[in-house]
């Protein structure tokens, strides 16, 4: 267990680097900040002689404090309502890239994770990496087999340090949302918990090669996406191999578009490509920013780095459908009901006045393109509703909502006339018929009843189990109930000696009056 102390000391390194940055500013004008948070980032700003005038660097104070703070920064990219628009929109631009280590070391952890010497795994492997993230770095490289692969390596020690920042975010996390009200709300808690799973995930390479392998089954059936095919016999927790990618990047249009491909058809088929995962699959690749997608000569974008997945269980994954195509359709009776019958929104106000909070915000959305769309109007008035209508975080969509700002962003870089409600309308509505019409209904009440027939015979065996049958021997009388000296736990003037004498006392004169025939 860390002492507080420890906790302490690295907040005020940590706070003394965000002041200098003023990426605390907001946090001291933010009304619903708590007091006292309030009152330390003022003197944190003051300790570091930082003025408040001036350009908040977000991005960069995240940088400079390391490696977990970079991906504590990305995940709060996601949450306007807790870190504000500005450096929400800040720290969408927080690049996950550091200095590599050098090959000598990371030659000498893939040895070390496989036991033998990396020649009788590769061939060739480039000691300069094709990129250097926060956790781990990818090298090219040709197995003995001759097959061009990317081994991802992670960083030495990168575990061990994550464990240390997390355990503080977590302390810190508490002590602030103790303090009740707005805090409590937005339950950061539960913010640095998804954090700590999503990195945890990360860090175990195994993991992300298991991901990849069941996001390529989920989406097997789907034309032009793909996942490349993972080599399991060079893979563990700390090295992942799996096959190379030779397509272009999807950030480089001008390079898309010189060699023939239909950026159009590219951004929609990553929007349906994406409802796909997330509400048909319920399991979706929840970091697809630029970097990690790629587009091949065919048209077919091949998704790669896959250590931060989301879950939808088949439930939310209703409500979501009914969201987004109530939202598309301007039902926003409907999408206010769905708010209450999945108790996001507490039952004691009013369905009525929440659709009309919905529609203020909706209407002006709808049928336009996104470059015409004020997003920071948008999110102010969203994050107005949840406040108004005491709308606690929804931890396990934060993923969901972070993934959704990555793909409006690269499907609006490859069409800026491109709408993502209109987009998505046909595929949420085939969906909704397929799986929330009629005869889908009819088919899951067979099934669950199905299944409650067939749990019958095991329920009745464990009530069995329980409750046996009566034997032939004749149930015993009730017995009077007797309080055993050694069960008293005090008695005035004796001892567990004492006990045990008048026991053996006892005992004796019983076996005396009974060999004398005196009990006869």
């Amino acid at each position: 267990m860390t002492a507080p102390v420890v906790h302490l000391f690295r907040l005020a390194r940590w706070g003394t680097t965000l002041a200098r940055r003023r990426a605390l500013v907001g946090i001291e004008d933010d009304p619903n900040a708590p007091t006292p948070v309030k009152r330390l980032v003022k003197l944190a700003r003051w300790a570091t002689f930082t003025s408040k005038r001036g350009e908040p660097d977000y991005a960069g104070a995240f940088r400079a404090i390391g490696p977990a703070a970079i991906k504590l920064g990305q995940s709060l990219a996601t949450r306007p309502d807790l870190v504000g628009e500005e450096a929400a929109t800040n720290l969408l631009s927080l690049q996950d890239s550091l200095p590599p280590v050098p090959f000598s070391e990371i030659k000498a952890s893939i040895e070390a994770a496989f036991g033998q010497p990396i020649e009788a795994l590769f061939s060739e492997i480039d000691p300069e990496p094709v990129g250097a993230a926060s956790i781990a770095q990818v090298h090219k490289a040709v197995t003995t087999e001759g097959r061009k692969v990317a081994v991802k390596v992670l960083r030495p020690g990168i575990r061990e340090k994550f464990a240390k920042d997390i355990q503080t975010y977590e302390w810190a996390a508490a002590h602030v949302e103790a303090m009740g009200g707005e805090a409590t709300r937005l339950r950061p808690r539960l913010t640095i918990a998804n954090f700590k799973r999503w990195t945890n995930s990360e860090l175990d390479l195994r993991r992300e090669a298991a991901s990849a392998s069941e996001l390529a089954e989920e989406m097997s059936g789907v034309g032009g996406y793909r996942i490349p095919d993972i080599d399991w016999d060079r893979t563990n927790g700390r090295v992942l191999t799996i096959e190379w990618i030779d397509g272009v990047k999807i950030s480089r249009t001008d390079e898309l578009i010189a060699r023939g491909h239909d950026l159009n058809a590219i951004a929609e088929k990553l929007v349906i490509s994406f409802l796909t995962q997330a509400i048909s699959a319920g399991f979706f690749h929840a970091d697809m920013h630029q970097g990690n997608l790629f587009i091949e000569d065919d048209g077919t974008i091949v998704a790669i780095d896959f250590g931060i997945m989301g879950r939808i269980d088949r439930r939310a994954r209703q409500w979501l459908a009914e969201i987004l195509y109530g939202l598309t359709t301007g039902n926003y009776k409907r999408v206010a009901e769905i708010h209450f019958e999945a108790q996001y929104v507490p039952s004691y106000h009013s369905v009525g006045e929440f659709a009309t909070a919905l529609r203020a915000v909706g209407e002006p959305m709808r049928g336009k393109p996104v470059k015409e769309l004020s997003v920071g109007q948008m999110l102010d008035g969203l994050f107005a509703i949840t406040r108004d209508f005491d709308m606690q975080t929804q931890p396990h969509l934060l993923l969901l909502q972070k993934t959704m700002v990555m793909v409006e962003g690269i499907a609006t870089q490859l069409n800026e006339d491109i709408n993502m409600w209109d987009t998505s309308a046909p595929y949420v509505r085939s969906w909704i018929r397929d799986e929330l019409g009629p005869e889908a209904a009819v088919a899951e009440r067979i099934k669950e009843d199905t299944q409650t027939l067939m749990r019958l015979p095991d329920l009745i065996r464990r009530i069995e189990e329980r409750f046996p049958p009566k034997g032939g021997a004749p149930e015993a009388p009730p017995l009077p109930e007797i309080k055993l000296l050694t069960d008293r736990k005090e008695r005035s003037g004796g001892s567990r000696l004492g006990y045990l004498v008048a026991i053996l006392a006892g005992a004796g004169a019983m076996w005396g009056a009974s060999s004398m025939g005196w009990l006869g």
